[in-house]
């Protein structure tokens, strides 16, 4: 009896403890995911080099650690700079009226024909003063959004450097010593061997689908994006392409709500070839991209319903900023495994009791 109140009692010392604990982390939480995450899709990469650098584990993060850098935060890095310039530059243009959304909309309506004009008088569409002030206004709001995110960017620039130093040097250990540190926490955790196993292969699969499957793709769609919306010379194509980039992460949204208005544009204001290029770019090259790539990079056992992923991705982002386009899924990915292994256990009971 007395044993097990002991016990009890440090494990509710060890919960109020690892609360306590994460309390103290979670001004750097996006710091501590984001190196947990890069440690877990590169560990593959840091296994190799450790056979090939005489198994010196101190070596071969290092090594990762540069791979890491110059693959992949080193180009982020450019292009975040490049488009937080871009955001400031519409922004400014659009004070100026050099940029003016209404005209455009104006120059679409007019040239609509009658047939298309009579279906949107039949919805209650025909406001143009309305319609234009209300788009005016949205996309000045979200230009003005974009610049002023430049500038707080800016201001919280030591923050950002601390963040970006507790997670390069916390990446550099979970890459040495995270195999090490795995085991010991799956040793200790309270479970089931055979489901702490499920949980940890679902968690790790998630997590590499999530930035493989989706964050890989979105960016190879809004690169895409970026690169016709430059060659047909439409202004600040990075920040088009960033725009596509986390549109492309919402599956019932996608880069065609950026690249569809953009070439209904193009088509009604006289450039026609240039329209119908942008629009068999978008179906041919961009939406095949989704299609070929997603399955291959994602994998069957790590696939949730795309509705799933539409809500915890938008939730995600309302509750963890940007690092919610990863965090969110995972969570709900965690959330339907835990529900599914309970399932299951329930049901094998049932059985149980059922059998003679």
């Amino acid at each position: 009896m007395l044993a097990e109140l002991e016990d009890k009692a440090f494990m509710a010392l060890v919960i109020g403890v690892s609360i306590l604990f994460v309390w103290i982390l979670w001004p750097f939480y996006g710091a501590v995911f984001w190196a947990t995450a890069l440690a877990i899709l590169f560990m593959p990469i840091y296994r190799r080099l450790l056979r090939r650098l005489w198994r010196r584990p101190t070596l071969a993060a290092l090594a990762t650690l540069m791979i890491i850098l110059v693959m992949v935060i080193l180009p982020l890095a450019i292009i975040a700079a490049l488009m937080v310039r871009e955001a400031a530059t519409t922004y400014q243009r659009v004070q100026a009226g050099e940029l003016d959304f209404g005209r455009y909309f104006q120059q679409v309506f007019d040239a609509m024909p009658a047939w298309l004009a009579g279906l949107l008088d039949r919805f209650g569409l025909t406001e143009l003063a309305l319609i234009k002030v209300r788009l005016s206004a949205a996309l000045t709001n979200s230009s003005r959004f974009l610049a002023s995110q430049a500038f707080a960017i800016g201001q919280n620039a030591l923050d950002f450097l601390a963040e970006f130093l507790v997670m390069i040097y916390l990446l550099f250990f979970l890459l040495r010593d995270g195999e090490e540190l795995s085991e010991r926490i799956k040793v200790a955790i309270p479970l089931q061997p055979e489901r702490l196993s499920k949980l940890s292969s679902k968690f790790t699969a998630v997590l590499r689908a999530t930035v493989k499957g989706t964050l890989i793709v979105a960016i190879i769609q809004g690169a895409l994006g970026g690169v016709i919306f430059w060659i047909l010379g439409i202004h600040a194509p990075i920040l088009w392409a960033a725009l596509m980039a986390v549109l492309s992460l919402l599956p019932a949204v996608g880069a065609t709500v950026v690249w569809l208005p953009v070439a209904i544009y193009l088509l009604v204001t006289g450039s026609t070839w240039q329209g119908l290029l942008l629009i068999a770019w978008g179906v041919f090259v961009i939406g095949l991209i989704d299609n070929v790539l997603r399955p291959v990079l994602v994998g069957k056992e790590a696939r949730m319903p795309d509705y799933v992923v539409l809500i915890s991705t938008v939730g995600g982002i309302a509750m963890f900023g940007i690092n919610g386009l990863v965090i969110g899924p995972v969570i709900a990915a965690m959330f339907i495994a835990v529900w599914d292994i309970l399932y299951r256990s329930r049901t094998a009971s049932k059985l149980d009791l059922t059998s003679p």
